[in-house]
């Protein structure tokens, strides 16, 4: 008998596969679909700080102001329409979520500045007769000031996180990038702040450029397999290092996948870009693949495979650093 069950933040869980935030839970209806494939919770689409801050019609004057006048901007700004779901829609579908799932609701809050506007969270929780059972703050801050001192902008991070953690009772997990000075150091902070858990890592989705129009546009690029090698070395490095769950996303497309994250050190693995691909139902084909390689390799449960290839447990703890470089280098041909 083959256990799946996990637990993360604290809230058990039937397995690890959890679908990350994205517009496929904005209809109740994949979301039930969701469940029936076998999600064991579901991460909602993100509500934004600016949908807090502002009322529709002052979004309306800022994304608009000046658009006229540089012509690039037109179509560099989302367009207002995109902003439709406010905050109170935000909190009605927390509450039709609760009512017509059964695993486990984790709003997601994306936010850029510390502000009043994390005062929200606490609505996350107090949404009907029950709410999220848990919050993933996405951070998207992006700093182009080259005056600006690293310590202040990473400070910022651990200040939103405080900032909710005064507002809820409920688990918090932080959706972190790659691309601080040092991941290890900036986990701990945030998890010292009071996150209770981390997702590796938050794709920041870059601009391309048409030369022919002069033009700057979005290009999103669905994952790979391959791009969850990054989170692979960061799990491994950062398991038993912190004191919080780990959430693998990014690129997880297979069982073969999910159990790589597990054994690097994830508690759950996040799933997106291979549900938008294949389809919702994917879920239970990524489950099988999971169940059967377990079988086949002898794990009764998915808390054996938790961590077994982490850098603490790894015959060659020195293959997640530097002197893999030298292998890779030599082992191409």
């Amino acid at each position: 008998m083959i256990d799946l069950s996990t637990s993360y933040m604290g809230v058990a869980l039937k397995s690890p596969l959890v679908p990350s935030a994205a517009p496929l839970s904005k209809e109740m209806d994949t979301l039930r679909q969701m469940e029936d494939a076998g999600a064991s919770a579901v991460v909602l689409y993100s509500l934004f700080e600016e949908q807090i801050d502002f009322e529709a019609l002052e979004i309306d004057h800022y994304l608009e102001y000046g658009s006229e006048s540089f012509a690039e901007s037109l179509s560099y700004f989302p367009e207002p329409r995109e902003f439709r779901r406010g905050p109170e829609e935000y909190l009605d579908h927390i509450r039709k979520a609760k009512e017509a799932l059964e695993v486990p609701i984790i709003a997601s809050l994306n936010g850029r500045s510390p502000g009043g506007w994390t005062e929200y969270s606490k609505k996350f929780e107090q949404a009907g007769a029950a709410g999220a059972d848990a919050i993933e703050l996405n951070i998207y801050f992006l700093p182009t000031d080259p005056h600006q001192p690293v310590s202040e902008i990473e400070g910022i991070y651990g200040d939103i996180v405080a900032d909710i953690k005064k507002e809820v009772k409920i688990p918090i997990a932080v959706k972190m990038h790659p691309y601080f000075t040092s991941i290890p150091f900036t986990a701990r902070v945030l998890v010292e702040k009071g996150a209770d858990g981390l997702a590796l890592f938050n794709r920041f989705y870059q601009p391309d450029i048409d030369p022919e129009n002069l033009e700057v546009f979005p290009n999103l690029q669905l994952s790979t397999p391959w791009d969850s090698r990054l989170a692979t070395r960061w799990l491994a490095i950062l398991y038993g290092r912190v004191r919080a769950d780990l959430a693998a996303t990014g690129g997880i497309h297979s069982g073969r996948d999910a159990v790589k994250m597990l054994m690097a050190g994830a508690a759950v693995v996040h799933m997106t870009s291979a549900l938008l691909k294949y389809g919702v139902y994917h879920l239970k084909r990524v489950e099988e693949e999971l169940r059967t390689w377990m079988e086949e390799n002898e794990y009764s449960s998915v808390k054996q495979l938790v961590g077994v290839m982490s850098q603490k447990s790894s015959p060659d703890p020195a293959a997640f650093e530097r002197a893999n470089y030298i292998k890779v280098l030599q082992s191409y041909k």
